[in-house]
């Protein structure tokens, strides 16, 4: 008889619970057995253990072998067990000695040849070894990602790797804790804009308190250019958001970038996709498109061609900034604190209220396409602004009409920079207290929002979308107090059907662009 006990971790969501592997031998006709809730590909192990110890040139023992994975009713996907389970075996069965192995924690899925193959969700499991103080041995494949959340990672590309390590014949080296140095920017310059300064202003807006944003106009206009351009205006991530970004890549089994190291996320999922690939989900719960632009950007393009079921289940992580997958027999939290933008035309054809089109819709039609779109949803859309298309002249210059990304960048980073420093979150985050405390106006700006709240039967919730902009563009200006000025501006940004009656009085008194 004997026993060996290791340690791994399994996946859930973006925690990775640990995982005891209790290996058992005992006489008796030569059986192998695997308890403790294993799915198909943990069962589906027992073949991949076998080839991979005797390619190896160890003896597979003819006894009775039970693999215990603890606890016993959580449920155990994938072959990040193989290597756990066939270093358990060996020791169990003395071709191995167990002497240091309560110290590490071994994740990797065996080839039939002994070669370790990579596993997702190491980034993870890699945070949480870090925290419990032990050591982690994982294929080769996942060292880079590993080294992002602890400095004590042995990285191995076999069976006999490993256990060369384990019986100190060949020590691993361990790899130290590091961060990639940031990369090169690869998006998209916002001077290839030509006009749209109305539009680009909603943008830096927009970057600089993380407000979600919606382009209105015909086709053309350059409403995905925008778009497109918001994430080469945006600050950097820290290292934590990094991590926290690179985690969902790694759950989803992806091979980690370093040249996007502290890159934004950018997604731009086209109009067919379901509500599972937007925000996750299968009987195995994984992270969705929502997700993926976790502390980035998710474009959605042609809005209300998206189905209106797909659209209102962004409702709840556009407000807690988390998406919860329950399943009956697994429930999965993970983080979405996404930035959306969105593009739509103002009609079904496009050309509604364009100059250079013909637009034959009709009241009805027009109604029908924009009421894709619910009220709900773009309630939480704090900048609503219409993109007009651009002068011919302007087109045709020679020299650019506007200002590079990094001239933007650095106004954005300033902005950000104070509203860190006075609540410790973007505007657009602000709740509660925070938001009264931050959002200090003038009597003529509080005067304006009382009016506006009064003539366009804003919700509360706008009410706040509305203070939190306003709060922004005080930011951006450099005043400590919101204005009449900033108010109007922030009201002016607000939502596709307004009476500009009232704005436009206050923008000839302020002397505001139309």
């Amino acid at each position: 008889m004997g026993l060996a006990i290791l340690h791994s971790r399994a996946q859930l969501g973006v925690e990775a619970p640990p995982v005891t592997i209790e290996v058992f031998l005992s006489g008796g006709l030569p059986t192998f057995s695997i308890v403790g809730m294993p799915e198909t590909a943990v069962r589906e192990s027992k073949d991949r253990v076998r080839g991979a110890i005797l390619s190896s040139r160890f003896d597979f023992p003819l006894q009775r072998i039970i693999v215990s994975l603890g606890p016993a009713d959580m449920r155990k996907t994938g072959g990040r067990f193989d290597l756990a389970i066939a270093l358990g075996i060996l020791a169990a069965s003395g071709q191995m000695p167990q002497r240091d192995i309560e110290r590490y924690e071994f994740f990797g899925e065996l080839a039939l040849n002994g070669d370790l193959r990579r596993i997702p969700g190491t980034l993870p499991a890699a945070l949480q070894v870090a925290g419990a103080g032990r050591a982690i041995v994982l294929p080769s494949g996942n060292a880079a990602e590993a080294t992002l959340a602890t400095g004590n990672v042995y990285a191995a590309n076999s069976l006999l790797e490993v256990t060369a390590h384990l019986e100190g014949a060949e020590v691993i080296d361990a790899q130290e804790q590091r961060y990639p140095p940031p990369a090169d920017s690869d998006v998209p310059d916002l001077i290839d804009v030509r006009g749209q300064a109305r539009a680009r202003r909603a943008l830096e807006i927009a970057a600089a308190g993380s407000h979600n944003l919606l382009f209105v106009g015909p086709p053309g206009t350059g409403k995905s250019m925008l778009a497109r351009r918001l994430p080469g205006i945006l600050p950097p991530m820290s290292e934590a958001e990094a991590i926290e970004t690179a985690a969902i890549d790694s759950i989803l089994g992806r091979t980690f970038d370093s040249g996007r190291w502290r890159q934004r996320p950018f997604r731009a999922p086209h109009h067919t996709a379901s509500a599972p690939a937007l925000v996750g989900g299968g009987s195995d719960p994984r992270p969705g498109e929502v997700s993926r632009a976790h502390n980035g950007v998710l474009f959605l393009d042609e809005l209300p061609e998206f189905s209106r079921h797909v659209l209102e289940v962004l409702r709840e992580p556009m407000e807690s900034g988390w998406i919860t997958i329950s399943r009956a027999g697994a429930q999965a939290d993970f983080p979405a604190r996404f930035q959306l933008v969105a593009a739509m035309n103002p009609c079904p054809c496009g050309y509604l209220g364009d100059r250079q089109g013909d637009c034959n819709c009709s009241a009805d039609k027009v109604r029908h396409y924009r009421d894709r779109v619910s009220g709900p949803l773009l309630d939480r859309i704090d900048l609503q602004v219409d993109v007009m298309r651009p002068d011919a002249a302007v087109l045709r210059a020679a020299a650019p009409d506007g200002e590079t990304s990094d001239t933007v960048a650095q106004r954005v980073a300033a902005a950000r920079d104070v509203q860190q420093a006075r609540s410790g979150c973007s505007n657009a985050h602000l709740e509660g207290g925070l938001l009264q405390q931050a959002c200090r106006m003038s009597r003529q700006a509080e005067a304006l929002l009382a009016d506006a709240m009064d003539r366009f039967a804003m919700s509360a919730r706008a009410y706040q979308r509305v203070l939190r902009v306003a709060r922004t563009i005080a930011d951006l200006g450099g005043m400590e107090t919101v204005e009449k000025v900033q108010m109007a501006e922030a009201i002016s940004l607000r939502g596709m059907h307004r009476d500009e009656g009232l704005l436009n009085a206050h923008r000839q008194a302020e002397r505001l662009p139309a």
